[in-house]
């Protein structure tokens, strides 16, 4: 199963968007799709390509900010050999490998002025020339372009063509982002998680606990969709018990106590300090273990039962306030959540 070809949502600003861009599919016209990073642009011009007469032709993607200005030309429009130094032998361009079909030109914003010329040529003219060649050719086809910039904006600035704009511009299809979709979280939180478990052969699918759907719903995603669906995968993933619903969620996966450190704070550490008042009492709660560990032959054992002594104080101090235990011992609610998992304080 493919998993990165569904638009899945139920919010009414998700559907209406959905609904322009199939309204839109059928007219071989230009179609700009706005949108955060993220927030499935590609589907979109996907979902265009398909709903059109064109959807057997092929669908050539160029994504314009992933080469440098010097190629982008070359890409676009082809070359003859000996063109410039390296051009070797003939190449086409992605308007002729997209006869037919549609070029999907995704972070249009970032094209140079000359390119912007000869894309406005192109499209106005159904034609191209090859870099070196003295013969344009004619090309049938459907330009799909995207771009997360405010392209009136950069009109404004001259850093993008107006007439261009005015050319791609038959309709504009504005993706929302995911926290303005805040009804399409536990849905597309269900689909990505049960495509994770169906990957790693689960045989049932618990869900998410409250709290872990609490976070999911307070998080800003500003990753939108794609960063939701690396959060849900990582957090079904890391879920060893598919008999209970998950519960640890994971934002930042470079969080860590281990993170490599400014250099200002390694050439300057902190002095060592008292111990912190939250934790206090944690020490002698860990020393009522009821075994020596220095006589204990289990080296691992015991330093596991004064781990385990310490999380149990600090919940215990804490009313078994999960947040303010972790706070008050130094550590992230997830690392916190890791911790009381490993020793089984969950049901407690």
């Amino acid at each position: 199963m493919d998993r990165n070809t569904h638009l899945v949502g139920q919010s009414s600003s998700f559907l209406d968007a959905v609904e322009r861009a199939s309204r839109a599919a059928p007219l071989d016209r230009p179609v700009l799709v706005i949108g955060e990073r993220g927030t499935g642009k590609e589907l979109i011009a996907e979902r265009l390509h398909r709903l059109s007469s064109r959807w057997d032709g092929p669908l050539i993607i160029m994504n314009c900010a992933a080469l440098p200005e010097t190629l982008i030309e070359a890409e676009l429009f082809g070359h003859e050999a000996g063109a410039f130094t390296g051009a070797t032998k003939a190449r086409p361009g992605r308007f002729e490998e997209a006869n037919g079909g549609t070029l999907f030109l995704d972070e249009l914003g970032t094209l140079s002025s000359p390119a912007q010329d000869r894309l406005l040529r192109a499209i106005e003219y159904g034609e191209v020339t090859r870099i070196g060649a003295s013969k344009p050719m004619q090309v049938d086809v459907r330009i799909v372009a995207a771009t997360n910039e405010h392209l009136p904006r950069m009109v404004e600035q001259s850093r993008f063509r107006a007439d261009l704009l005015d050319r791609l511009s038959f309709e504009v299809v504005t993706l929302p982002p995911l926290r303005h979709r805040h009804s399409d979280i536990p849905v597309l939180a269900d689909h990505f998680g049960r495509r994770m478990g169906l990957e790693l052969e689960w045989d049932v699918w618990p869900g998410f606990s409250e709290e872990a759907m609490a976070r999911l719903l307070a998080h800003a995603w500003p990753g939108n969709v794609r960063e939701l669906r690396n959060v849900i995968e990582r957090a079904v993933y890391r879920w060893e018990d598919q008999s209970s619903p998950i519960g640890d969620i994971q934002f930042d996966p470079f969080e860590s106590p281990w993170a490599p450190a400014a250099a200002k704070a390694i050439a300057a550490p902190a002095p060592p300090v008292a111990e912190a008042p939250a934790a206090g009492g944690l020490a002698a709660a860990a020393a009522s273990v009821s075994w020596d560990p220095a006589t204990c032959a289990d080296y691992r054992l015991a330093i596991a039962e004064y781990e385990k002594a310490i999380l149990i104080a600090a919940l215990e101090k804490c009313r078994w306030n999960q947040r303010a235990a972790a706070a008050a011992l130094s550590l992230t609610y997830d690392q916190l959540r890791h911790a009381m998992r490993r020793h089984k304080l969950q049901e407690a």
